[in-house]
């Protein structure tokens, strides 16, 4: 069998909601890997909040970072980065922007470089992971380098408006997307960027071809990935819209849905009951 490029979003798909892999879903992509087959992360995480992930389950492929702003490969210099940030003007006129229109929080990332508009410790705690250099205070004196993304960090009410506000004004220059559990933020990046793209580039190092991706996700930032996939699979606690668009439905994030598509598909006959029970 050729080998397929099984994509992964983190957050409400591979993780539970206790943010770990479960056993039964570990051992199913550990047994694909075996096989010959390649494991690819696809999160709107910085690398340094995915890492562990990655070398828990001994990836040796690039990563798909910022929701495709960052792909890059942690073990292979000879990889050729792709890193697209925000135009620095454009950057600061969206922060004024979202500072006129009265949002939480605004928070700033180049890589691991964070900058946050004011200091809240659950998005300090939150964006900390991975120990990046922080620095707190307004964006328009503190960011003096062109973003990879720009976060807004709003009142649940506020989100459709705010995201009502960035496509009448910057649709043309802009993607934005809303993040799921557990902070209500608005995620901006380069216009063009997705999931989908950072996939397609890598896919040639790969030498995978379209027809042998499966994609799996749960939030408005895996669509594009979703649909770009010949085989996208929407979490059972996944959006509706994404459902609408994906191939199929599997289960939860809590329930194993990763590892019991792919034990079906790829006809693994690991035993989910058994396996599930024996850690318990």
């Amino acid at each position: 069998m050729k080998p397929y490029l099984i994509c992964l979003d983190l957050d409400g798909t591979l993780l539970n909601d206790e943010k770990v892999i479960t056993p039964y879903t570990k051992e199913v992509l550990t047994t694909l890997q075996n096989q010959g087959h390649k494991l690819m992360i696809a999160t709107g995480r910085p690398y340094r909040a995915s890492q562990i992930y990655y070398h828990e389950l001994n990836m040796n492929t690039p990563v798909v970072n910022f929701n495709g702003a960052f792909v890059h490969h942690p073990k292979d210099d000879q990889f050729e980065t792709m890193h697209e940030r925000l135009d620095f003007d454009l950057a600061r006129n969206i922060i004024q922007s979202l500072n006129d229109f009265g949002v939480t929080n605004i928070i700033a990332e180049v890589k691991d470089y964070v900058f946050l508009n004011s200091y809240d410790q659950k998005l300090f705690d939150g964006f900390s992971m991975g120990t990046p250099k922080i620095e707190t205070g307004d964006l328009l004196t503190c960011l003096n380098e062109s973003p990879t993304s720009i976060l807004v960090e709003a009142e649940e009410f506020m989100i459709p408006r705010v995201k009502q506000m960035l496509t009448r004004f910057y649709a043309e220059n802009i993607e934005h997307r809303r993040w799921g559990s557990p902070f209500p933020v608005i995620e901006i990046v380069k216009q063009g960027i997705s999931k989908a793209r950072g996939i397609d580039y890598v896919k040639t190092h790969l030498d995978i071809d379209r027809n042998h991706i499966i994609a799996f996700g749960d939030e408005d930032n895996d669509l594009e990935m979703i649909k770009y996939a010949k085989h996208g699979i929407a979490m059972e606690n996944g959006l509706d819209e994404l459902k609408h668009i994906a191939n199929e439905v599997t289960h939860s994030n809590n329930n194993d849905g990763i590892g019991r598509y792919l034990n079906d598909y790829f006809q693994l006959n690991i035993p989910y009951e058994v396996t599930v029970k024996s850690y318990i």
